[in-house]
């Protein structure tokens, strides 16, 4: 009963071959040769006997001019393919959710005596001083560029500041706000966005050299919902390069704590410019890290939504099925506030979705059923491990029963990485081929560069059983995440960030306060697939109880 599987898995292993000799044959014409074939059979592990090369030959031969008639045709960077990822459970049913709430806007928020503390105030707090006509919107607007072109040099966490358009933006608000028009908390205050996000009038670099003065002629669903939210965008802030790490064209991104540290990456510049103050928040991207990461390296909150939460329409593609864009904030509760602008159904996305969404800061948070790694905490040896545990007694102390789970075991953790490298070396193909990937500012082994060439040596039918497997993981952290509506996770270290970026659960990264060194640490809260509203609750709730939040470096408040 076996045997249909076991011939379509050889026919895709001769596709294979043939892909694998495009990219190694010395010839010009890129003819290869029975010896060829047998050859690159040791990179996939395969050893078939000469006189089945000699039948597959001309099979290849085949496959070669089909693959040179694909790349005769043209695919615009929007284009998805075909087969879709679907994180959903068997007979998974979303938790129920009642939508967000109107956001309290405090009323008796002042100006500081310095105004330089305007930077670390919360959305609420500047939101209040926007109602309330203590500021203009043109008046933050301006004070926040004034600072993104002061601490740049140090920092280097900006491409672009979006002056021109911000300004008139600004000026806008202010009129509509005269005019007794409010559109919302967000409205008059600024932000910025990872420069993977498309801005119509504006470069999107990517953070790459061969894209360095690249411009798409649209606005990112994300950022066009800030903008009709009343949000000033004030900046398109660096993005490790093709979204990895902390480097980019022109430098590297540095921790405002600790400048001779990067910011980690890839949202380098969100982590380190909404760290530093230099915009109030700001959006991210996720792949593998790169929300939560630069937010435990910075000191700041970052909120990585359910996969298919957030439109990714007009945002670079790494992994079509792993990528996710959420909010990098000072709080758990300013995520939410943004989270809440930008989530929902996007026509322009068929990954997005709709299943009901919401958040109730009035919950009680002691109702939530909450797990930990423990085993995982206790054998933390990272410079964090003292403030993880405080964390962890914190939250005893709050009230929280905490219960003893493990992540899943016998799960090939190794071999899901050529899902994300398979999938970017789909999208930059383009770019490979034409050799421009070799004006890549880092080509070390590890780089986005070295990455992608390598991408064109994966066997399809690795990606798919990778794939296969996928789906067991998702099975298995669906079992562990049943009976629970949190799971309290070490931040360092990435088996977690590995399983849950793959089943595309939602996470959020908390600041727990310094380590020896005067770095910040962090925890991650884990909840089920489209129930931010548990994370957020049990997030805000530790922060109304401790004050890690708030904390920000020194040296931004002159």
């Amino acid at each position: 009963m076996y045997q249909p599987i076991k011939r379509l898995s050889q026919l895709l292993f001769f596709s294979l071959l043939t892909s694998l000799l495009i990219t190694s044959c010395s010839s010009s014409k890129n003819d290869f040769s029975k010896k060829d074939v047998k050859r690159s059979q040791k990179l996939i592990g395969l050893n078939f006997d000469k006189k089945y090369i000699d039948t597959l030959y001309p099979y290849l031969q085949r496959n070669k001019k089909g693959y040179d008639s694909l790349r005769k045709y043209t695919l615009d960077y929007d284009v998805v393919p075909a087969v879709r990822f679907d994180p959903l459970p068997m007979n998974f049913e979303p938790k129920p959710q009642n939508g967000f709430p109107e956001w309290e806007i405090p009323e008796n928020v002042a100006l500081p005596s310095k105004k330089a503390d305007l930077a670390f105030y919360s959305i609420p707090q500047l939101a209040s001083l926007i109602k309330n006509k203590k500021i203009s919107s043109l008046e933050l607007t301006e004070f926040f560029i004034a600072r993104l072109k002061k601490y740049n040099d140090i920092l280097q966490c900006t491409i672009t500041v979006t002056e021109e358009m911000a300004l008139e933006q600004a000026k806008k608000m202010d009129a509509e706000l005269a005019a007794g028009k409010y559109r919302g908390i967000l409205h008059g205050i600024p932000y910025g966005v990872k420069d993977l996000m498309a801005v119509e009038g504006y470069k999107t670099t990517w953070g790459a050299e061969p894209y360095r003065d690249q411009e798409i002629d649209m606005t990112a669903s994300v950022v066009q919902k800030l903008q009709d939210a009343g949000g000033i965008l004030v900046a398109k802030l660096v993005s490790g390069s093709l979204a990895r790490g902390d480097v980019w064209f022109d430098g590297k991104t540095k921790n405002p704590w600790d400048t001779t540290q990067g910011a980690s990456g890839s949202s380098a510049g969100s982590g380190s410019a909404t760290s530093a103050g230099l915009v109030p928040y700001a959006l991210g991207t996720e792949t593998l890290g790169s929300i939560l990461s630069p937010s435990t390296r910075n000191g700041i909150t970052g909120l990585r939504p359910t996969y298919g939460r957030v439109s990714r329409h007009g945002v670079m593609s790494l992994s079509w099925s792993m990528d996710k864009v959420g909010p990098m904030a000072r709080s758990a509760e300013d995520c939410a506030i943004v989270y809440s602008v930008i989530a929902g159904k996007d026509p322009k996305d068929g990954m997005t979705t709709d299943y009901p969404d919401g958040f109730n800061p009035n919950k009680d948070y002691k109702s939530l059923k909450v797990a930990y790694l423990k085993n995982d905490i206790e054998k933390d040896s990272s410079d964090s491990k003292a403030n993880l545990d405080k964390a962890v007694k914190k939250f005893k102390d709050m009230g929280i029963s905490l219960h003893s789970v493990d992540l899943p075991k016998d799960v090939p953790y190794n071999g899901f990485d050529i899902i994300l490298r398979a999938e970017a070396g789909a999208f930059f193909d383009d770019m490979v081929r034409a050799e421009e990937v070799d004006k890549m500012v880092e080509q070390t082994q590890r780089s986005r560069a070295n990455s992608l060439r390598q991408a064109r040596f994966i066997p399809a039918v690795e990606y798919i059983q990778a794939n296969r497997q996928r789906q067991v993981l998702i099975e298995k952290m669906q079992d562990l995440m049943k009976d629970y509506d949190v799971l309290i996770s070490p931040s360092s270290g990435n088996r977690l960030s590995i399983i849950t970026n793959l089943t595309g659960h939602p996470a959020i990264s908390i600041p727990t306060g310094l380590d020896e060194k005067k770095h910040p640490t962090s925890i991650t809260l884990v909840s089920n697939l489209y129930d931010e509203d548990s994370i957020l609750l049990l997030a805000k709730a530790f922060q109304d109880q401790t004050e890690f939040d708030e904390m920000h470096p020194d040296g931004y408040t002159d």
